[in-house]
């Protein structure tokens, strides 16, 4: 990696073939330039006396590498070798990023904005809220950012979505919504944000206010920003207030004290309301109590499920990780149509990851 110029920002980009919807929200999102310039007003030179609030903001973010074993359960889904962005949020050098960067890491590191690469250490993975945190073995020549609140981000909210790298580093953005996102892979996040346009290099990005206020961290980029039926690409962020109730555990313990959620180590897919597991993780509790690929999941705990985040909050309810979830499932060569009830034991993801000691 190589430090970031900032020259000049290339202009956003639009799509041509939209629906006069999509026009709608990307004209708002073209509006909030204006209304970021006018908040932010130009950008100092880092020379002066006092820095600008977005520009210390931008010079918090770092690049981050990290690598992981080839036997990691993670290496198959997200490759042995990873880099994204993170965010220096205090002044010891702890950074916070999007966790499935230095999940089941063996070895990181961040590269600050002058170019310089230093070591870090693993600190803290939580796979509820998708955050990872790490702490640099040296001292990284930038303050850190503050917290803003995401709990007053609305759709129409202008924000600034900022990478270490990337064709647009920093893109002036819109909120687009505020809604559930659930990943295949066993994640849920209530109050999602959503942005657009698209920022390309999206993990572990920062997503700041007018006032250089830490709001999200950058988790990926989907094509359903603005609802579940009208395509538009954007950006998924993990909303920083799920992190400030959860960070003195993290930083003291590499994990919350609130127990987790109920892991199945199964992966899925939505079709049509119809939930579809998709893969299973090898030995992993739904796997080792029976279920298959192709399984189609009907209920939990004898409740109907409509869709995958339904499904999701079933299994939440049905306890925390240790205890045992019942799914309803009908057999992907099931010819009676007979719906079988399975009890998993499930457990806590993190005890099922490589976890390097100490963390």
């Amino acid at each position: 990696m190589k430090a970031r110029t900032y020259a000049s920002y290339t202009p956003i980009m639009i799509f041509m073939e939209q629906s006069p919807l999509q026009r709608l929200a990307f004209a708002a999102s073209l509006s909030g330039i204006l209304f970021v310039a006018a908040c932010a007003g130009p950008i100092k030179n880092t020379a002066e006396a006092e820095v600008a609030p977005i520009e210390q903001a931008i010079n918090a973010i770092v690049g981050i590498y990290a690598d992981i074993p080839g036997d990691a359960h993670s290496a198959r889904s997200l490759g042995t070798r990873r880099q994204g962005s993170g965010v220096l949020i205090d002044d010891d050098g702890l950074i916070l990023t999007v966790g499935y960067l230095i999940l089941e890491a063996e070895r990181a590191g961040i590269v600050s904005i002058n170019g310089e690469s230093l070591p870090a250490d693993i600190v803290a993975y939580d796979h509820d809220s998708g955050f990872g945190l790490l702490r640099a073995k040296g001292p990284i020549n930038a303050k850190p950012i503050g917290f803003g609140s995401s709990a007053q981000l609305l759709p129409g909210s202008p924000v600034l979505a900022v990478s270490f790298e990337g064709p647009e580093p920093v893109i002036p953005a819109r909120v687009i919504s505020r809604r559930p996102f659930v990943g295949y892979w066993e994640y849920l996040l209530e109050k999602a944000i959503f942005t657009a346009p698209p920022l390309s290099e999206y993990g572990g990005a920062a997503l700041i206010d007018n006032d250089g206020r830490l709001l999200g961290i950058g988790s990926l980029m989907v094509n359903d920003a603005l609802d579940d039926t009208t395509p538009m690409f954007g950006n998924v962020f993990v909303p920083i207030d799920l992190l400030k109730p959860i960070l003195d555990d993290l930083i003291a313990k590499g994990r919350p004290s609130v127990p987790a959620a109920p892991w199945l180590g199964l992966f899925s897919d939505e079709a049509e309301g119809r939930v579809i597991v998709t893969r299973l993780s090898t030995g992993g509790p739904a796997e080792k109590s029976g279920v298959e690929e192709g399984d189609i999941i009907i209920g939990v705990g004898g409740h109907r499920v409509r869709n995958q985040v339904d499904m999701y909050r079933k299994i939440r309810k049905q306890g925390r990780a240790g205890d045992s979830v019942a799914l309803d499932v009908l057999a992907h060569d099931s010819y009676d149509l007979k719906i079988r009830r399975i009890l998993i034991e499930s457990l806590d993801r993190r005890d099922w990851i490589k976890v390097p000691d100490p963390l």
